[in-house]
């Protein structure tokens, strides 16, 4: 309802406000990375230790922050002239540039990562499943959230709209959400991973 409220062609200023505000955050977010890693490299042995003297960390948590700081903000109405589809548009050129940047055979030389992906899947169905038990979810919620987590929003809204054309938007809400909860819960993650293994 918030969207088809919002919701008009867009025109030329629409889209270019959309791309500016876009790269906007994007130039500061390599601008602060540049600049915080440097910092943190040079004067924290501690902070370090911890991998914030990594451009790219500081890269992707500058950048969602700032995208949901400006979710509070009149911004969020740029929604209405399909901000969501062009950011979709960039999703897709992201995941291509990663995908440029890997060699698939190099699986073979690690195939315990296969093992890794496997046990974490189930962990993150069982939790789904465990969860949606508990508070009674409708199974939609279970399998789109899941899509949200796994996929994100180039997926997520594509199960949605299986259930039903309308809630295609709801997949793009819970992927959005998906990704601000991963960015820094991912960071989490990995540190706590990281000190097992060297406990082990």
């Amino acid at each position: 309802n918030y969207r088809l409220s919002l919701a008009k062609m867009p025109t030329l200023p629409d889209v270019i406000k959309i791309l500016a505000i876009g790269f906007g955050v994007t130039s500061l977010a390599h601008f602060g990375a540049d600049f915080l890693s440097a910092w943190v490299e040079n004067n924290s042995s501690f902070l370090t230790s911890l991998n914030l003297n990594s451009q790219f960390l500081w890269l992707v948590l500058i950048a969602t922050t700032g995208g949901l700081l400006l979710s509070l903000t009149p911004v969020k109405k740029l929604e209405g002239v399909g901000a969501s589809r062009l950011g979709g548009v960039f999703i897709y050129v992201l995941v291509a540039t990663i995908g440029l940047e890997m060699n698939v055979l190099d699986v073979a030389n690690n195939p315990g990562l296969f093992v890794v992906g496997i046990i974490w899947m189930l962990v993150h169905i069982s939790i789904m499943l465990l969860v949606a038990k508990l508070i009674k979810a409708p199974f939609f919620f279970t399998a789109v959230g899941s899509q949200a987590n796994v996929g994100g929003a180039a997926s997520a809204p594509v199960v949605a709209s299986a259930f039903h054309e309308s809630l295609a938007p709801v997949g793009v809400l819970l992927a959005v959400l998906g990704y601000a909860v991963g960015t820094y819960g991912a960071y989490a993650c990995g540190k706590i991973m990281e000190w097992v293994a060297a406990g082990l």
